[in-house]
């Protein structure tokens, strides 16, 4: 397992929850259902990102 695949999808995570974040506390709250919408951002783009393998290197 490669470093690189594991820390795209920890960024990939971290900038969607961050999105769904700054949505979700436009009026000062943050719900139960915002807070789930904020979770599973998270947890979406950490399953996609990891599953997408990196383009293999060429000696170019």
């Amino acid at each position: 397992m490669k470093i690189a695949s594991i820390a795209k999808s920890i960024l990939a995570g971290l900038a969607a929850g961050a999105a769904a974040a700054v949505t979700a506390v436009q009026d000062n709250v943050i719900t139960t259902g915002e807070g789930v919408t904020i979770v599973l951002a998270v947890l979406g783009a950490w399953g996609i990102t990891y599953a997408i393998p990196n383009r293999p290197k060429t000696n170019a």
